[in-house]
């Protein structure tokens, strides 16, 4: 299937997260303001049970586009990054550590070797984003090698960029008190919050074939998933591969379906499916997903304690 809708310009939404996240959803920001503006009310918490690198929580907390943000995260290594930066003791030294980090590949390599068990959560921390930067994709899942020629033939350290890392750690710091996170089940967390209206849903999780290699918790019940947002009173966003099963799922549950172009990290055009109780929003007249995307970037902006 083909779809009208244009490719997102990714340099007009702020880069937010500290993760080069594989499946990442920066292309997606536009439609999830989209969403968001085309509501009554502003929802009292927005819910992301398959939080990632959170690029879109993030945006809703930094533009204020709920009273309130949830992260969910279930692996653990991603879950130390997540509960370090929100710890009042030591988010400022995650920033610190990782801008005063002597870069050469032998130091990289000893900071990979060292086993989990011999670390504080902070430098577990630490350690999940030396490797999410050095690793080919930043895919985390076992198995994945460290990049050797990387861009311009800056190897490994060709994805480092401390300072900005550092800054955009910060930054985080600055609406820490509109984001609280738990580590746990997405689907458990849907389940708990199911009966409340206010809350809004945007569900990414892991994909029925990219996720078996990208992820380290790939594996979820999709049926059980759609089960439980059909009977949520609150309303919901959910991105998928566009595969015959999901979209079967969809069909079953009487959810509506709508593809959305986005470029893979190699430029390639490709397709993913939003899906939702009603996506009139994004098909009504005048509502450009790269027009909101515009206006919501200068909005942005201009709030105080935003950095580019």
């Amino acid at each position: 299937m083909r779809t009208s809708l244009k490719v997102i310009n990714v340099a007009s939404v702020p880069q937010r997260s500290p993760f080069r996240y594989p499946g990442g959803k920066t292309w997606l920001v536009p439609y999830v303001r989209q969403w968001l503006s085309a509501k009554r009310e502003k929802p009292e918490e927005f819910i992301e049970p398959f939080a990632g690198g959170a690029i879109v929580s993030l945006t809703i907390a930094f533009e204020r586009l709920a009273e309130s943000v949830m992260l969910i995260e279930k692996d653990e290594d991603v879950a130390a990054v997540w509960h370090t930066i929100f710890n009042a003791r030591y988010g400022k030294w995650l920033a610190d550590r990782i801008a005063e980090f002597e870069f050469t590949p032998d130091r990289v390599r000893v900071e990979l070797d060292t086993p989990r068990y011999r670390l504080s959560l902070r430098e577990r921390a630490f350690k999940t984003i030396l490797r999410n930067r050095v690793q080919r994709g930043g895919i985390l899942a076992a198995g994945a090698g460290v990049m050797k020629e990387g861009e311009n033939g800056r190897g490994m350290a060709s994805r480092w960029y401390p300072e900005t890392l550092r800054k955009r750690i910060l930054a985080i710091l600055e609406v820490k008190p509109w984001i609280r996170f738990e580590q746990g089940d997405g689907i458990e967390a849907i389940r708990d919050n199911a009966d409340r209206p206010e809350v809004a849903f945007f569900v990414d999780p892991p994909y029925t074939v990219a996720g078996r290699r990208l992820y380290t918790y790939n594996q979820i019940n999709h049926q059980e998933l759609f089960d439980i947002l059909a009977g949520a009173r609150g309303d919901f966003l959910m991105t998928y591969d566009d595969a015959k099963e999901i979209r079967q799922l969809a069909a079953r549950h009487r959810f509506d379906t709508e593809l959305v172009p986005m470029k893979s990290t190699h430029h390639a055009q490709m397709t993913e499916l939003l899906i939702g109780r009603d996506l009139m929003w994004l098909r009504a007249p005048g509502r450009n997903a790269e027009l909101a995307a515009q206006g919501a970037l200068q909005i942005c902006l201009d709030l105080p304690g935003v950095r580019r």
